[in-house]
């Protein structure tokens, strides 16, 4: 195909709030380099990491909830997830499915026609396995809010599904993030796995991919959104925040505490891990700063593990997954991508349950 010279895209220019996402209708189209591939954007998921990298809630300057506003003190050395700063203008967006269209030298141009979705983590070449040496999409190299995007082949995933463009959209992130926090507790059928915000898109992964290791599993989320996240397997759904939770739990042993709230209800959920439980971590939608006891830490025998950067298999795992249907996306609803404004403002919202897609 003749590629084009320009391209729609929604351009963020700075950190602060949506009005930084500055959408442009003359684009310079990017051209794969050696070992990448050109996508043609199906469709993009959205997820914390863009609206928080927009804002400069990474910096350690900022100590409230994720908001879609940007924040008055922002650090300019760390205001992006790893501690450092970012280039504008950038395209965010890492939650990308795509249609390979053209490759880079070294590439097998057999790859062309393929439908992909994306493995945000960008690693280095020669050494893949350290993990100080890694970049996201959408943050140190550009994504998917726009009609084209370039990424190393090897970060482009082949996937053979039914699914729609928009249904895989809502996996790199969302399921990838709470497949690596599940792996990094060493989740098993042995386990009674607590989920607070079930009808996140991570929420709602960790439901699903807890069960689809035998796990047993409570959700917490708002009561309004009980059927939709039944949809999804839990074992029980209490409340977003009981009164009393360990009442609420009824006896049930807390193994694994799989968290992305944080907040101030914080210490109330890590009160319920049983002696020897674990707690993992990836988010604090509600708020980085919590209040820890260290005996509640140590006189327990709890494990603490964050997790970020995932370890490759992490992703292939999910294509297996995806492929054999023993996962299944959580689609809340899909915007134009000229509409991003609109479409992230309702995912800070928090009203839906699920993932949120833009389609250029």
């Amino acid at each position: 195909m003749t590629l084009p010279k320009t391209m729609n895209a929604m351009v963020t220019m700075g950190h602060g709030g949506p009005e930084q996402m500055v959408w442009h209708e003359d684009w310079a189209c990017p051209e794969p380099a050696p070992g990448q591939v050109l996508l043609r954007v199906l469709a993009c998921g959205l997820n914390n990491t863009d609206v928080n990298t927009r804002a400069g809630w990474y910096s350690k300057a900022v100590t409230d909830a994720t908001t879609d506003d940007g924040h008055v003190k922002v650090d300019d050395e760390d205001p992006s997830w790893g501690g450092a700063p970012i280039s504008f203008p950038r395209i965010q967006g890492a939650d990308v499915c795509g249609q390979i269209v053209a490759v880079g030298e070294g590439v097998d141009p057999v790859r062309v026609g393929e439908r992909v979705i994306a493995d945000c983590w960008l690693r280095d070449p020669d050494d893949p396995l350290d993990i100080t040496k890694t970049g996201y999409i959408g943050s140190e190299s550009d994504g998917g809010f726009a009609q084209y995007t370039v990424m190393p082949s090897v970060n482009a995933l082949a996937v053979r599904s039914d699914l729609s463009d928009a249904e895989l959209a809502t996996f790199s992130c969302s399921y990838s993030t709470a497949e690596g926090m599940l792996t990094r507790a060493s989740v098993t059928n042995a386990d009674t796995v607590l989920v607070p915000g079930a009808s996140g898109g991570v929420g709602g992964a960790l439901v699903q991919l807890a069960k689809r290791r035998g796990a047993r599993v409570i959700a917490m989320a708002s009561e309004v959104k009980h059927d939709e996240v039944a949809k999804l397997g839990p074992d029980r759904i209490l409340p977003r925040s009981p009164a009393n939770l360990k009442a609420a739990l009824k006896g049930e042993t807390i193994t694994v505490l799989a968290d992305v709230v944080g907040g101030d209800a914080w210490p109330g959920l890590l009160d319920v891990l049983a002696r020897g439980g674990r707690y993992t971590c990836s988010g604090a939608i509600a708020g980085p700063m919590v209040s820890l006891d260290l005996r509640t830490l140590y006189l327990r025998d709890l494990t603490f593990t964050g997790s970020t950067v995932i370890d490759r298999q992490v992703m292939l795992n999910l294509i297996a997954y995806i492929e054999a249907g023993e996962i299944r996306p959580a689609l809340a609803a899909t915007y134009p991508l000229s509409e991003l404004h609109a479409a992230q403002t309702a995912f800070v919202e928090k009203r839906h349950t699920g993932n949120i897609v833009v389609v250029p």
